[in-house]
């Protein structure tokens, strides 16, 4: 797609506006603001404001009744066929908990310690049931062939067509993707998934996100086919993604030179050189025992790649008992030295951002909040702007004020940018 002759047109009558090849932002900023990023085609009637991607698939959508909850929020629609409502939550607050200026209300359960239940909301859940009916309404005559033949393509893509299609993203990599690393956060969660290993090398009793299966590492010709399939399926539309996420749970603890060569193949066969989005991002998970056992090599030749890499270490705690508790099979020590060694590779590697999780509730002991003051702030002698420690509450569903408040008692004390960690699937 030459992007530079790409120009909008539009299309206006009484009752309805047709903007094709709109430009969104072309690069992930934090703002608080409403911003869309990409290129997409939208139509906006005395209703509402519905926006596509590059395949005609819905992707944003709002009301602009006074019923609506606010001119600023918005739902969009996830490759994996969910709806996200976005909302304000105030701005401040949601920015100093989660480093982003929106807060993602979603439609299953999560760990979430903000927020409401905008779906219960008669505004929302009538987009959210009835947006293809909404479409199904357009006229598509008496108007330019151009912008007819868009509506009749916008309204072949059902709700029972997306949810093939989702369902389509799961089967290449034999699994939905259960839960994104933290990070993601950096570019929305518009990532593309690729796995090159499956399960995790722990089995710990508090997860409720990672599967059952033994660790094993996907084939080259597995992953090659994974990276043909995923192109065909997004399409058009991969011009405007610009981040990778390899999976699945440890994709640290796969053979180093897979993880390096299948970065740089992704990179060159979905085109990231010539996204519209600017810059390149790499995201995965990884234990503790794969990152002490990676060596200063790899992280020098992940450094050189085309990439803003971003790597989550689940630690969980830097207490014994706590670790016990959650059926971690870690130990104090290898914790330590896994936390000080993230620091190391943040301080040496420019591309390379290395962020850790530990875990909250009000039923843990006191130790361990008093272990991980030890790491976030006692043995930090300054403030660093790298390394983000994010903090995710074991129960699901279950707010809590007593949580929320340790949180921001921790963030206030921690020598490190320090946020909640809120489990999105893809």
């Amino acid at each position: 797609m030459n992007i530079s002759a790409c120009k909008t047109q539009t299309f206006q009558n009484r009752d309805l506006t047709i903007d094709l090849n709109c430009k969104g932002n072309n690069e992930y900023a934090k703002v608080s603001f409403p911003i869309k990023y990409g290129l997409f085609s939208k139509f906006e009637t005395s209703d509402y404001i519905f926006e596509f991607n590059l395949n005609h698939e819905i992707r944003h959508a709002k009301s602009k009744k006074k019923t609506w909850p606010h001119p600023s929020e918005w739902l969009k629609r996830t490759k994996g066929n969910d709806w996200i409502y976005y909302s304000t939550g105030g701005y401040s607050g949601v920015f100093e908990a989660l480093g982003e200026y929106y807060l993602p209300n979603l439609m299953y359960p999560t760990n979430s310690l903000i927020g409401g239940k905008p779906f219960k909301d008669h505004e929302i859940d009538l987009i959210v049931r009835n947006w293809h009916q909404i479409i199904s309404n357009l006229p598509d005559k008496g108007m330019p062939d151009r912008f007819s033949r868009w509506i009749r393509a916008i309204k072949l893509k059902t709700p029972e067509n997306l949810e093939r299609k989702a369902q389509k993203l799961f089967d290449i990599s034999g699994a939905r993707v259960t839960v994104m690393p933290p990070d993601a956060r950096h570019v929305d969660y518009n990532i593309i998934p690729l796995t090159i290993s499956d399960g995790c090398l722990y089995k710990c009793r508090f997860c409720k996100v990672k599967n059952k299966k033994k660790f094993f590492v996907r084939s080259q010709k597995n992953i090659d086919g994974q990276i043909a399939r995923l192109k065909n399926l997004y399409g058009k539309d991969i011009i405007n993604f610009n981040a990778l996420f390899l999976g699945e749970h440890d994709a640290l603890n796969t053979p180093l030179e897979l993880i390096l060569n299948t970065a740089q193949k992704a990179y060159e066969k979905f085109n990231f050189q010539t996204s519209y989005m600017k810059k390149s991002f790499l995201f995965m998970f990884g234990s503790a025992d794969s990152f002490l056992n990676t060596g200063t090599a790899f992280f020098e030749a992940l450094d050189s790649l085309p990439f803003q890499t971003f790597i989550n270490i689940g630690l969980e705690s830097y207490d014994k008992a706590t670790l016990d508790l959650l059926g971690k099979p870690l130990s104090r020590k290898k914790v330590g030295f896994a936390f000080k060694k993230v620091q190391a590779v943040n301080d040496s590697c420019p591309n390379i951002e290395t962020t850790c999780n530990f875990v909250m509730d009000e039923t843990l002991p006191d130790s361990h909040y008093e272990a991980l003051m030890t790491l976030i702030r006692q043995n930090a002698a300054r403030t660093r702007p790298k390394g983000s420690i994010y903090l995710s509450p074991l129960k699901f569903g279950s707010p809590s004020r007593q949580v929320l408040y340790d949180f921001y008692k921790l963030k206030a004390l921690s020598r490190f940018p320090t946020f909640l960690y809120l489990i999105q699937r893809l």
